[in-house]
């Protein structure tokens, strides 16, 4: 092939950029929040788009409750404070996840327990009953990149010591793990609907669980007065709380709800382009010796969120990766990515010495790089690529798995 683009040559990727566009903003969408924008753009109860977007998201997962949030964070802190963690208890969580999925713990005083990944990026359930002790209350996983967890496993244990098991999974919109929708194995389940999620609503998150406590001390927390008043019954102990619940408002916004429940819509049809394509880009990418695909089972079905897939430097004459990544993105490869912010979270100061922040925490966390060898040789290794959903999306892809050959065909311009 030509001389690499970072040496001077021709890049392989000559189409203007951007190359992936998401979320896809329909005419459909357009007409659903303006007339949403019509009739209200506060609602203060279960109601309108509200009610219409939990009743979908109810009956895609076969869920008794549904109750949409500002945010993925906010739906996770609603899920740990509902489920009355307190100070004392600990909490077997993901190393490799993005940091939301764990940060939210340090406002319950909760302790959060790392554990190592395994070659998929998620959480190794080889490594759990190990950190399980008399104050573990409850076990968190993340399907990481859309691909499901070893949840048969991994809902063994959490019933075998009585334990909580939360999903976070905002990745993991229609991903299935041996037929069973992912956020089904989970006493409660979390998905983000922020923006370059698969069911985008801009900002925006949604708790789902078959609890009914933890339903009605959810609403309490963030969604007082009208909305409490509605759904928890006036016999339950504490609805006379239902005005002021907590003082928290994590309400949705109307027109996020909007633009969600339209997308919701289009799921399957993502999903299924998302699989073809990325069985397509599977196949390509395990042809190259120096690079490692994604890893998971045959009983599982991804959502394919993003495609992550690893740089092995040893099979290329131990060329680092930030000159592996750079030479590529010279050939135009704008939408490669290295994961940045979604890191082991023992990399982040938060973890590292979060007592600076929440004073409780003083002295009792000292997680440091080097503490979960597995998950940092993942993250350390990662690139990123989007997964397209269409046919017509065929020529862009071609173009990105040119580039990745002409680079590695021309390693030695790199040497």
């Amino acid at each position: 092939m030509s001389k690499l683009a970072i040496k001077g040559g021709n890049k392989i990727v000559n189409i203007k950029p951007p190359h992936y566009r998401w979320p896809v903003i329909t005419q459909a969408t357009e007409e659903s929040v303006l007339s949403q924008l019509k009739k209200s753009i506060s609602i203060y109860n279960r109601s309108g788009i509200i009610e219409e977007l939990e009743e979908k998201f109810k009956k895609y997962y076969n869920r008794k409750y549904a109750l949409l949030t500002n945010s993925g964070t906010t739906a996770l802190y609603s899920m740990y404070i509902a489920a009355g963690l307190k100070e004392g208890n600990e909490v077997i969580c993901p190393t490799y996840t993005f940091f939301a999925t764990v940060t939210p713990l340090f406002f319950t005083g909760a302790i959060p327990i790392l554990v190592d990944c395994d070659e998929s990026g998620n959480i190794n359930p080889n490594k759990i009953e190990e950190k399980i002790t008399e104050k573990t209350k409850a076990i968190v996983v993340t399907h990481m990149w859309g691909i499901p967890c070893e949840m048969e496993e991994i809902e063994k244990i959490a019933r075998e010591y009585n334990l909580l098991l939360f999903e976070d999974a905002s990745h993991a919109h229609g991903a299935k793990y041996k037929d069973r929708k992912v956020g089904t194995f989970g006493d409660v389940s979390v998905f983000s609907l922020q923006a370059q999620k698969l069911i985008p609503a801009g900002e925006g998150g949604v708790l789902l669980t078959n609890n009914e406590e933890i339903y009605y001390r959810a609403l309490l927390l963030g969604h007082y007065n009208k909305r409490c008043k509605q759904e928890i019954p006036s016999a339950y102990e504490l609805y006379r709380y239902s005005t002021t619940g907590m003082g928290l408002k994590l309400r949705i916004h109307p027109l996020a709800a909007a633009i969600a429940s339209k997308q919701f819509e289009n799921l399957e049809k993502v999903l299924r382009g998302k699989r073809k394509n990325a069985k397509y880009i599977l196949e390509k990418i395990s042809e190259f010796t120096c690079l490692r695909p994604p890893q998971f089972k045959d009983y599982m079905e991804p959502s394919w969120y993003a495609f992550v897939f690893h740089y092995l430097s040893e099979k290329l004459y131990n060329i680092p990766i930030d000159k592996f990544y750079e030479a590529l993105k010279a050939e135009g490869c704008e939408e490669l990515d290295r994961p940045n912010s979604t890191c082991p979270v023992n990399y982040h100061p938060l973890f590292q010495n979060p007592g600076e922040l929440f004073t409780q925490y003083k002295g009792k966390i000292k997680y440091k790089r080097g503490d979960f060898p597995t998950a940092e040789k993942f993250h350390e290794t990662s690139l990123k690529l989007p997964v397209w959903h269409e046919d017509s999306d065929k020529e862009i892809i071609d173009l990105y798995l040119r580039a990745l050959e002409k680079v590695t065909q021309n390693y030695k311009e790199l040497i």
